[in-house]
């Protein structure tokens, strides 16, 4: 899958926090449309060491990729991220847990990191407790051809995780990095809440 379908999955995601009726990633109520958020427990986490509450809703959406390996099956995904949250706590870094509150595959699914209530670790303390961090599975550097207008997500509803006027961002709008890679970031410029 490229770029431009993985963007079609992060509208649909923007769906799932707009929606505001998912509540914890095991909720299974019927949600027609919105991706498939497998579980911590699905993609076997290991237990958060600490954790900080985040105050929703929140007022941005900061957009990385993780510069590694992509994937492209349900098993293959977990793996991959598995492997982040154990690199994210291990001796490293000695995070809590994996950075992220949720990360893009390219499978089709969402996966839960630290969720829709916990501040997560990837903005530095200026980006972390006022945003969600989104990571996208795999490296985008380069240029994957895309010409057309990347599709415009859904607006966020009253109950939604984030604020109605919420920004997007790229990891590199809070911190010197190169990340989300100059392609994803590209793209996330043409969206309507996008904001440098």
């Amino acid at each position: 899958a490229g770029v431009a379908e993985m963007l079609l999955r992060w509208a649909a995601l923007l769906g799932t926090l707009c929606i505001g009726s998912l509540g914890e990633a095991g909720d299974r109520r019927d949600l027609r449309g919105c991706p498939e958020i497998v579980s911590r427990a699905q993609w076997r986490a290991a237990k958060p060491r600490c954790q900080k509450l985040l105050g929703t809703p929140v007022d941005t959406a900061i957009i990385h990729h993780t510069e590694g390996t992509a994937c492209s099956s349900s098993t293959s995904c977990q793996r991959v991220v598995k492997a982040i949250q154990d690199f994210h706590q291990g001796p490293q870094r000695k995070w809590c847990d994996i950075g992220y509150n949720f990360l893009i595959g390219e499978d089709g699914r969402v996966y839960e990191g630290r969720g829709w209530k916990t501040m997560g670790a990837h903005a530095g303390s200026k980006g972390n407790w006022r945003s969600l961090g989104i990571a996208f599975l795999g490296s985008f550097g380069c240029d994957p051809g895309q010409t057309s207008r990347p599709p415009q997500g859904p607006a966020p509803a009253q109950r939604g995780a984030l604020r109605n006027n919420y920004a997007l961002k790229g990891h590199r709008n809070f911190m010197s990095t190169s990340c989300p890679g100059q392609s994803l970031y590209d793209l996330l410029r043409r969206w309507p809440h996008f904001r440098a």
